[in-house]
């Protein structure tokens, strides 16, 4: 185990120290979300995406047993390519640490770390959330109760449409935890612009987000996570009709094959790469690259005002 067990990579350091703005990013999505071996190079293009913005990328993995924020070239190929990454949630990072292994940051987690470090904007894919036949299986995403007692900005495309979007909302609700649509009014459905829900607030510019980031630390309502629900550029949007049917076609294999638990989001995840003859992929990959660029506009907007 190091002695240090978390290491701020020099560039990260250097601008958190200096107030520079600085985006998170969540490791899971390179070592389980993409494919080998596109995923390296969608990696870097994720964190160029940051910069484009106009702030630092600090990609989040556990390497060796330590907490990295900021990765160097080996670190990134590393939890590319290497077959025994572990996808690592709050509850696992301390173990995964202790036992010297080699974990992949998920939103919790990765908000969990960022935040202690001082960074206040996240960029991911999609946030988990209230899985279908959940008053059944109680299968909640420990993102959302992180996110209730994590001070950072999460940048997102919404949840995923496997989930229960609608139940995900209400939960976000009750645990203090704002949802704000930027440039729409509807919450995103992640391969789709809407997900058929409508929000309460919305922002149409990176410096109106600085504003309620300020805004939040002066009342002290920043204890609590914030959601930027960042829709997918229209033109990468899955069909509909197409996704819908997908989505139904999935729902009916995983009851056939008894499918539950954590299995079932990886599960519907390939079943849409499969019937949607990759275009899912791409979808996803448009949007991820949508939320770093957006997040990082935000993270200069914010802290050209500290």
């Amino acid at each position: 185990m190091h002695t240090q067990p978390v290491r701020v990579h020099p560039e990260v350091a250097s601008a958190i120290a200096d107030k520079r703005p600085v985006v998170a990013l969540e490791s899971t999505i390179i070592s389980h979300g993409l494919p080998r071996p596109d995923n390296l190079r969608i990696a870097r293009e994720i964190e160029q995406a940051v910069r484009d913005g106009g702030a630092i990328p600090a990609t989040i993995a556990v390497v060796d047993g330590q907490v990295q924020i900021g990765l160097d070239p080996d670190a990134l190929t590393a939890i590319a390519e290497s077959p025994a990454v572990h996808k690592v949630s709050v509850r696992d990072l301390a173990t995964v640490a202790a036992r010297g292994g080699l974990g992949a940051t998920t939103v919790a987690s990765t908000a969990h770390v960022a935040a202690r470090a001082g960074i206040r904007v996240f960029a991911t894919g999609g946030l988990g959330g209230v899985h279908r036949q959940a008053r059944d299986s109680w299968d909640e995403s420990a993102d959302l109760t992180t996110l209730s007692r994590t001070p950072i900005a999460v940048v997102c495309a919404g949840v995923k449409s496997i989930l229960d979007v609608g139940a995900t909302l209400e939960r976000l609700e009750t645990l203090n935890v704002a949802v704000i649509g930027y440039r729409t009014s509807r919450f995103p459905g992640f391969y789709l612009t809407d997900s058929g829900y409508s929000l309460d607030w919305r922002v149409d510019t990176a410096q109106q987000v600085a504003d309620v980031l300020r805004s939040r630390e002066a009342l002290g309502t920043d204890i609590f996570g914030l959601v930027i629900a960042n829709p997918i550029p229209s033109d990468s949007e899955l069909d509909r009709t197409v996704h819908d049917r997908v989505l139904a076609e999935g729902l009916d294999a995983l009851a056939r094959n008894g499918v539950t638990g954590k299995l079932v989001t990886p599960y519907l995840l390939e079943y849409f790469h499969r019937a949607t003859g990759g275009a899912s992929l791409t979808a996803n990959i448009d949007l991820v690259l949508n939320n770093a660029r957006v997040a990082g506009e935000i993270a200069a907007a914010y802290a050209a005002e500290a």
